[in-house]
């Protein structure tokens, strides 16, 4: 794992608490070898912060952790958008917590603070109810109808029978693939059928 810290005091304390654990291998960010996970410690994750969790998202692969002194429910998700989604409150950064969602995220898990995920899960639900569901569409960024198009042509119907069993044109069903496939930037068919099949939508 790779450590960043607004200050150069923050970054000593925490490397020292996670060099004496086996479960770790801290390394620094220049080294060629890439982390897995990275650590960002910050008091207050505000915009420059945010700049920061972008700029680590688009030049690495590495997973994010990130140790906070405060953190709110809109400043989590907009962390979680820059794939920060391991989360620990400093004031209960033990080593051994630390390690935890450490392992936790390198293993493709989150971890949030408990009293965070409640409020999460509304406003998710909010969401869901309130801008996806009444436009048709759902957390895959998929419409009820570009899914079910997906899994006839993951059964091997072709655009005409496609058309025949969703009482659609068949050019509507071209445009429905081709929309999907724009969108999520994807080759062809079969590519939008293995995305599907990922996403657990087919």
């Amino acid at each position: 794992m790779a450590l960043r810290a607004q200050d150069p005091v923050s970054r000593a304390g925490v490397a020292s608490q996670l060099r004496t654990r086996p479960e770790v291998k801290v390394i620094d960010w220049d080294e060629p070898d890439s982390p897995q996970v990275v650590v960002v410690v910050l008091d207050v994750l505000d915009d420059g912060a945010l700049r920061v969790l972008r700029q680590i998202q688009r030049t690495s692969a590495a997973r994010g952790v990130l140790v906070t002194t405060q953190i709110d429910e809109q400043q989590l998700v907009n962390a979680a958008e820059c794939g920060f989604v391991g989360v620990v409150r400093r004031a209960e950064a033990t080593p051994e917590r630390l390690v935890q969602v450490i392992a936790a995220v390198a293993k493709g898990e989150g971890r949030v603070p408990p009293d965070l995920l409640g409020s999460l899960l509304e406003q998710v639900g909010r969401l869901q109810g309130q801008v996806l569901a009444p436009n048709g569409l759902n957390f895959t960024g998929l419409a009820t109808r570009e899914i079910e198009v997906l899994r006839l042509v993951a059964e091997g119907y072709d655009t005409a029978d496609i058309a025949m069993k969703l009482s659609y044109s068949e050019r509507t069903i071209k445009n429905v693939l081709h929309a999907v496939m724009t969108r999520l930037n994807l080759r062809n068919r079969s590519h939008a059928v293995a995305y599907a099949l990922r996403q657990g939508l087919i």
